[in-house]
């Protein structure tokens, strides 16, 4: 058991349906509003996507990233930043091969494009991020034509992207395969210790969401890691008990379950107060950002 917990709050998504909980936040400014609020019920790590301010679709712009940052730095609140990198990967396929493929809503671009605000943001030096994403292998999302896609030699060049930028990497594991690869980057001294791994669960149709196959990817976990798990939906908060126990960290938000009860929409602060105290019932405590940071060593 883990008695020592850093919560993640994964504040907006990307997800177009998360629009239907009232609490999501849209533009820049509630989003990072939003991150304060989960960051002062004991959130040490906020995980940031953006989304188009008139239309609430994600984006991928960096002015977007920038007042986010900007935002949550200069408001006193101390939190981790994550920021994702993992838009610009999805390639939609058509019904009859490479004569309607790309499909419409692919978004597929180079690793450097999906990381385009992170390396913008590191080069300007005024609101750099701790913490990076980076999904590590391709996936089918969904029952649809829609793939993930992220190749070995595309998640090298994100490492050693964020490793030379000194952004710590959080290497996003959506099935066991991923977790094979990430022992590879480690390997290749593309990722610095400590490793800080997600295992990315109940998402389809990449690992479900129970029991043995978790336990399954924290056998196989590299060593000296330190990992979170989570689930989505409703699977959320019993996530937050069974990560601590087999030695994990927890992560919750609205990118992965939109209620605090049936039929009952939640805040992000609501569901970090939720997990708190579940946490805190279980005997463990939650760490603060300036000790995450230091168990995280960042920078």
């Amino acid at each position: 058991m883990n008695s020592d917990v850093i919560i993640t709050c994964a504040v907006t998504g990307d997800d177009t349906k998360v629009t239907r909980n009232p609490h999501c936040p849209i533009s820049p400014a509630q989003i990072a509003d939003s991150a304060l609020e989960a960051a002062r019920a004991g959130a040490a790590i906020v995980h940031i996507h953006v989304r188009d301010p008139e239309t609430g679709a994600f984006s991928m712009a960096t002015r977007h990233y920038r007042e986010v940052v900007k935002r949550i730095r200069e408001s006193g609140v101390d939190v981790i930043v994550n920021l994702t990198c993992g838009m610009g990967g999805y390639i939609c396929v058509g019904e009859h091969g490479l004569e309607d493929t790309p499909a419409p809503g692919t978004d597929f671009v180079s690793q450097e494009e999906r990381m385009r605000h992170v390396i913008e943001l590191c080069q300007e030096g005024l609101y750099r991020p701790d913490i990076a994403t980076l999904d590590c292998g391709s996936l089918n999302f969904g029952d649809g034509n829609r793939a993930y896609v992220s190749t070995p030699n595309y998640l090298r060049r994100g490492a050693a992207i964020l490793r030379d930028l000194g952004v710590k990497a959080e290497l996003e594991v959506f099935d066991t395969g991923n977790l094979w690869f990430v022992r590879q980057l480690i390997k290749e001294d593309l990722i610095p210790a400590p490793a800080l791994i997600q295992l990315c669960t109940g998402i389809p149709y990449g690992v479900p969401a129970d029991t043995g196959h978790l336990l399954a990817m924290v056998n196989t976990l590299p060593a000296d890691c330190v990992w979170t798990s989570f689930a989505i939906g409703r699977m959320q908060m019993p996530w937050v008990a069974q990560s601590i126990v087999l030695g994990g960290n927890v992560r919750v938000g609205l990118e992965d379950n939109l209620y605090l009860s049936r039929g009952v929409y939640a805040s992000n602060a609501q569901l970090v107060e939720k997990s708190r105290t579940i946490i805190e019932a279980m005997g463990a405590g939650v760490l603060t950002p300036a000790q995450a940071r230091e168990r995280l060593k960042l920078r």
